[in-house]
């Protein structure tokens, strides 16, 4: 009998089974948003990718909280997890825009959605693609969530083109965004870690008042959305080039003493 046999009970292979499934049933939920987008259904579309991303959200703190990787060592939780969000995060917005009319220029739009795929592709299979203090490097393929504000605001077509190809190019360049259930090195200050969840709940409720009100659009929700969306984007920027400004700074200092 090996140690992991005598280590773990019959109930922790369970639960840790629970969760891969519990990650896995997510692509589940992206076959039904290919099928709600094909019959011209959107703001369903947009509910089950919303439910897709809260299955994110959580299955990796569930993994991390029962020891899935203890528990079962020869099961890859990661590889799954990379599949599910490729599918949820890469190809179900692709289908999206594709099927969608007046979502791209319609001479364009293969263009776009290819170039999405596998610059897409690239992000995901690069080995630090999330670095090991636990952040995104380069844009990291929300073009779930793109997507979900350029159907509320109805951008033009030529403007989403503009936006898609600009992310395209940003997953090349080594920003380090911010890992949102993952704040340990962000920052070391429990308040701020709070903040943080607490931000991430709000935009999700957020959005989930957004899709029932649409079309109309209430300026409140849609402006906690977006200040999430800004307040991401800045301590992104801010993690990547904070270090690098003190380094230089430091340097400076050591070279005039």
């Amino acid at each position: 009998m090996t140690k992991t046999s005598r280590e773990f009970h019959f109930a922790h292979y369970l639960v840790a089974w629970a969760v891969h499934i519990f990650t896995a049933s997510a692509g589940f939920i992206g076959i039904l948003t290919l099928a709600k987008i094909y019959q011209h259904e959107y703001v369903h579309a947009l509910w089950l990718m919303g439910l897709t991303v809260v299955i994110d959200a959580v299955d990796g703190s569930l993994a991390r909280l029962v020891r899935v990787k203890a528990i079962l060592p020869h099961f890859d939780g990661t590889l799954l997890d990379n599949i599910v969000d490729y599918l949820n995060y890469v190809i179900t917005p692709c289908v999206f825009l594709y099927v969608k009319p007046d979502m791209l220029p319609e001479d364009w739009s293969l263009l776009i959605i290819f170039a999405i795929c596998i610059t897409s592709a690239y992000q995901f299979c690069q080995a630090d693609a999330k670095t090991p203090d636990h952040f995104f490097k380069g844009f990291p393929c929300y073009w779930n969530i793109v997507l979900f504000y350029m159907f509320i605001f109805n951008s033009g077509m030529w403007t989403n083109f503009t936006i898609l190809l600009l992310l395209s190019i940003l997953i090349f360049v080594p920003v380090k965004y911010v890992y949102p259930s993952r704040l340990d090195y962000l920052t070391e200050s429990i308040s701020l870690k709070i903040v943080m969840h607490a931000s991430s709940i709000i935009y999700g409720i957020s959005a989930i008042f957004i899709l029932m009100q649409f079309p109309k659009i209430d300026t409140f929700w849609l402006f906690l959305s977006l200040a999430y969306v800004v307040m991401y984007l800045t301590l992104s920027f801010y993690r990547t080039y904070s270090p690098m400004i003190k380094a230089k700074i430091a340097a400076k200092k050591n070279t005039v003493k």
